[in-house]
């Protein structure tokens, strides 16, 4: 019995995505795509696309909200979850990135499911909260590090009771732990985990697949 979580060496991570990983062509397009960017360390890895979309489907999530969508990865994992009139809405502010991602939802005849909203998050929350207070039944957080205790006080008032929230970079490449790491964007998150930790609206798990994964569900 292992009485440790293994951190997979690069051999035994590719052997887990041989064994698990059901890629589809589309999104295996849209990673390598986005792979060429500069900017492609903000892509979520496949697998931890691939629990998403489980962790949708099992919650049975139907109204669902994502906070930083980048060249739409995780949106396409989400919204290809949800059942017949289910809806994905994703804030996001970059033109440029989110044009990638409407091409790929478009042709996976996705656009019906996503409604994406090009404004600051917070303002697209508040927005959401005058009129679908706690309706949603699944929310994902990859975006601007320094929000990320705001939004999650806003989406706890999204969120129906049992709803699911996902928080992305929760283990900022080992940074949470570094005791010379003290930027903003570290310490927004070592905030956050700790928050997370002793709140007792939600129930926890953190999971070391990606950059850390943490889950949230609201009681």
């Amino acid at each position: 019995m292992s009485l440790h979580t293994i951190i997979p060496s690069k051999e035994l991570l590719e052997y887990l995505q041989q064994v698990s990983l059901r890629e589809s062509p589309l999104l295996k397009r849209l990673r390598e795509e986005t792979a060429k960017r500069s900017d492609s360390n903000m892509q979520i890895c496949p697998e931890q696309g691939q629990f998403m979309a489980l962790l949708a489907t099992i919650s049975g999530a139907c109204r669902a909200i994502e906070i930083g969508t980048y060249t739409g990865y995780s949106a396409l994992c989400v919204a290809s979850a949800l059942p017949e009139g289910g809806k994905l809405v994703c804030c996001d502010i970059n033109e440029e990135t989110t044009d990638i991602a409407q091409r790929y939802w478009a042709e996976a005849g996705l656009n019906d499911r996503i409604e994406l909203r090009l404004a600051p998050a917070l303002e697209t929350l508040e927005e959401l909260i005058a009129t679908a207070a706690g309706t949603f039944d699944f929310g994902f957080v990859d975006a601007d590090k320094s929000n990320y205790d705001a939004y999650y006080e806003r989406l706890l008032q999204l969120m129906r009771p049992g709803g699911l929230i996902l928080f992305d970079n929760v283990l900022w490449n080992g940074a949470v732990i570094d005791p010379d790491k003290n930027d903003p964007d570290t310490k927004a998150i070592r905030l956050l985990n700790n928050r997370l930790h002793g709140d007792e609206r939600i129930s926890l798990s953190m999971l070391p697949i990606g950059d850390g994964l943490t889950l949230a569900r609201v009681r």
